[in-house]
């Protein structure tokens, strides 16, 4: 593929490419380069808003590029600062080793293994004197460190900020010394971080790596970035089922966006569906097949099938309409009031009394605790055979 090709494939869905001129210049030479990513093991799953990074990995693979998964099983004992209002919970190294297993099971339904070196930065910090660190440190001033908007906010607000905060984005930038990257993927959360890795190459005598910074994934919710911490998340490791409601619960809007960051379909053809979609098509149908091209992806065909089927059999079968109101709704709260609210029910006494009858469900599910809290996430509530409402708390 030449070089036009390659790079409007490369920009698909991305918020930034610093720089654009330099990109093209080493697609221009016609030789694999060196494409880094770097996730720290912090937990043991990985969502789909992970994903948006790892399926541009992917399109770079297609390209023939060479990929490098890195694990920061050293700088996740440190906790990347970014976005952060306070100091992160230090890891011990087992919880980053045993989270950094699962990592290498996940990633490889999206990358080929084959064609994927996987590095851990523990392979040159792990080794690295106090003196070198020191020397290391020396190359950035407490001025650029502050720089960082979190780390101003925090400085501004009187928040603390520990030494060892300072060191992680002068660690993150030598990994792209060490790996000699010539291109960094990251969140646009991470672009401090990233040109760290540019100025640090440059002070090492190598050529800087472009950055491609992507866009944080909206949740179910639409409003925050998809995060566990949030419970608007969809993890790579849910059940057919349980991701094919997830996905069916999000508003038509943010389907589009999730079409161009998660499918592996071509922009025309999302763009074909989006004016099948003005001209009468029901968007619900569309969702279907983005959740099924997602479910298949992370499970099989025949699963993705099934769910599908399983979601048709809760939903459509027992009267579910054509269009339903979607509501949001503030804080949390019991499942009672919930329903009363989103206007499902005329009272809570009558909430109570559904529940008990089990005839309350949350996307297909039924559900009968009356101390029941609904929290932070959009879910489809049912009542009985014919109230639908689509609920976002926020």
């Amino acid at each position: 593929m030449d070089a036009s090709n390659s790079l409007e494939i490369i920009k698909r869905g991305t918020a930034e490419i610093i720089s654009m001129p330099e990109l093209i210049a080493k697609l221009a030479a016609e030789k694999p380069l060196r494409i880094k990513a770097g996730f720290d093991p912090t937990a043991p799953d990985l969502h789909l808003g992970h994903t948006v990074l790892i399926n541009k990995m992917r399109q770079l693979q297609l390209l023939g590029h060479d990929i490098i998964f890195l694990i920061g099983d050293f700088t996740g004992m440190i906790g990347d600062p970014s976005g952060r209002s306070a100091t992160r919970p230090p890891l011990t190294r087992e919880d980053v080793r045993e989270n950094a297993k699962t990592y290498e099971a996940q990633i490889f339904k999206i990358l080929d293994p084959d064609k994927t070196r996987i590095m851990f930065n523990s392979e040159w910090m792990g080794t690295m004197s106090g003196a070198e660190l020191i020397k290391l440190a020396s190359t950035c001033t407490v001025a650029r460190i502050l720089e960082r908007a979190d780390f101003e906010k925090r400085f501004k607000n009187n928040k603390p900020i520990a030494v060892h905060e300072f060191l992680y984005p002068i660690i993150q930038g030598y990994d792209s010394v060490a790996m000699e990257a010539d291109i960094e993927l990251g969140g646009s959360d991470q672009k401090f971080n990233l040109l760290m890795g540019r100025e640090l190459q440059k002070h090492f005598g190598q050529e800087p790596q472009v950055v491609i910074t992507m866009p944080l994934l909206e949740g179910l919710d639409g409003v925050q970035k998809m995060s566990k911490s949030y419970n608007n998340y969809i993890a790579i490791e849910d059940s057919p089922d349980e991701m094919f409601g997830k996905i069916m619960s999000i508003s038509d809007e943010l389907m589009w966006r999730y079409y161009e960051l998660l499918s592996f379909r071509p922009m025309t053809e999302i763009a074909k569906l989006s004016v099948e979609v003005a001209e009468g098509l029901n968007p619900r149908d569309v969702k279907m097949q983005l959740a099924e091209e997602i479910i298949a992806r992370f499970h099989s065909t025949a699963k993705a099938t099934a769910a599908k089927e399983s979601f048709i059999a809760r939903f459509r079968n027992g009267a579910m309409p054509e269009e339903m109101s979607e509501i949001k709704l503030k804080g949390e709260l019991l499942l009672a009031n919930l329903l009363k609210e989103a206007g499902l029910v005329s009272s809570t006494s009558d909430a109570h009394r559904m529940l008990d009858q089990g005839a309350v469900k949350i996307d297909g599910e039924k559900v009968s605790d009356n101390r029941q809290m609904a929290v932070g996430t959009s879910n489809i509530y049912q009542v009985g055979k014919r109230r639908f409402a689509k609920v976002t708390l926020h």
